[in-house]
């Protein structure tokens, strides 16, 4: 018998595996260019305006109505009304479809910015209506006539609207992204779930097809050692052995080993030096189980309606209980969770709360001069958090990231005469740049320490 066909066992092996290996690895590489899933969240560096290109456009006016009118009450109606009020369905407050047919903007205006002062004068309509929501005061807003009639035309043209829309439409700073199930994530989704189908697929024929041609190997082995006619040369291929003992005893086998223990050593002590002080992926568990997603995903309540000082203070502060029962107070009342709100308020104690997002004492940051001033969205630090059920540290909130964010992140100075001089400064030495947070000086040490 030919020696070489014995030769030939081990390659048809080899090459039997690196072919399906090979397959394996284009569908993987196939898997993650065809299909692959964004980040959610917005990064450092991505403007606002990419935020804003995204969002749902204001729907257009009813009978050639005035569109600009309907998308500022849009946006008044996501601030100040939407945590309260959806337009086809009750919530806290009645559904506000058909309100311009059961009362007419006459008495809607004086109703919306002091309902106290229309209930003591004894209007029908308005007793009627408290008594009816367990005399539950409405609060009172400071609203122009134009804003208010503003958000009548949005709330008529939502009429009968299914969805998020008749909710008061997505979250503010988050009208791209409402819990990701957009058409396209989902045929992403459905994509990515066949290829590792595929591929799992294709994992198991590999290893049932390795096994069966080990036992065809031995098979063919035994048949072999019975035959007379085999010369010395295929019987000493027949009866080898492999030496494992040679090569753990092989220099070179001892240096490729130490070598690599020696830099998985290296890189992990590494890792863990700078991992010293970074509390990214941080999720303690809270005394209330509270969900954003529920809360800012799914009922859509604007962030700025429980941190009520996002916009115009140093630090995002922390809900006070009484937020809580200008709906807990009617919804869900008999809730475990809700109860451990109404026992804080009788002992007249604070929720403690576990803070998660914590900056050292030596860095200087101000809140409002990144949302009101910068207008970030709240996802561009805190990730999408109207998908957490429960909040973690999204970023890395160190001095790199900071950094990295205000070398990339563009300053809007149109219309600010503050800013002239410096962008024709800027752009005289710069030409093309654009005009970043760091051309501000954003990135200068005593920005953040002093």
């Amino acid at each position: 018998m030919n020696s070489n066909r014995l030769r030939s066992l081990p390659h048809l092996l080899l090459a039997l595996f690196l072919t399906f290996a090979g397959a394996h690895k284009v569908a993987a590489q196939g898997a993650s260019s065809s299909a692959e899933v964004k980040k959610e969240g917005v990064t450092p560096g991505a403007t606002a305006g990419a935020t804003a290109a995204t969002a749902v456009a204001p729907p257009a006016a009813p009978g050639g109505g005035d569109a600009a009118a309907i998308a500022a009450g849009d946006a008044l109606f996501k601030a100040n009304c939407a945590q309260c009020h959806a337009v086809n369905e009750q919530v806290v407050g009645p559904a506000l479809g058909g309100i311009t047919k059961r009362r007419p903007i006459s008495w809607i205006i004086p109703w919306i910015k002091n309902s106290s002062k229309v209930v003591a004068s004894g209007d029908a309509y308005a007793v009627e209506l408290y008594n009816k929501f367990n005399k539950q005061q409405m609060p009172s807003f400071a609203l122009s006539d134009k804003e208010i009639t503003s958000i009548v035309a949005w709330v008529t043209s939502q009429e009968g609207a299914p969805g998020a829309i008749a909710k008061g439409g997505p979250t503010d700073g988050n009208a791209a992204a409402t819990d990701g199930k957009t058409d396209a994530g989902g045929a992403e989704a459905g994509a990515g779930k066949y290829v590792d189908i595929l591929l799992i697929v294709l994992v198991v024929v590999l290893i049932v097809l390795v096994v069966t041609l080990v036992i065809i190997g031995n098979l063919m082995k035994d048949v072999l050692r019975g035959r007379k006619d085999l010369d010395g040369r295929d019987i000493e291929i027949l009866e080898q052995r492999f030496d494992w003992g040679k090569l753990y005893r092989s220099p070179v086998m001892r240096g490729i080993v130490g070598t690599v223990f020696a830099l998985v050593l290296l890189y992990e002590g590494v890792q863990s030096v700078m991992a010293v002080g970074l509390t990214q992926g941080y999720q303690p568990t809270q005394p209330i189980a509270f969900s954003h997603k529920l809360h800012a995903g799914e009922h859509q309540i604007n962030c700025a309606y429980c941190h009520t000082s996002v916009y115009k203070s140093k630090s995002a502060n922390i809900p006070s209980a009484n937020i809580c029962m200008n709906c807990h107070s009617q919804i869900k009342t008999e809730s475990p969770e809700i109860k451990k709100i109404y026992r804080a308020i009788e002992r007249k104690q604070p929720i403690q709360w576990v803070r998660i997002h914590n900056l050292p004492d030596l860095a200087y940051f101000n809140h409002s001069q990144h949302t009101q001033v910068g207008g970030l969205q709240c996802q561009t630090c805190h990730g999408p958090i109207q998908n957490m059920e429960v909040v973690y540290q999204y970023s890395a909130l160190t001095m790199g990231w900071c950094i990295n964010c205000h070398r990339e992140m563009p300053l809007n100075t149109k219309d600010n005469k503050y800013y002239d001089n410096l962008v024709k400064l800027h752009d005289t030495k710069n030409a093309g740049a654009p005009f970043t947070v760091s051309s501000n000086g954003g990135t200068e040490c005593s920005k953040c320490h002093y």
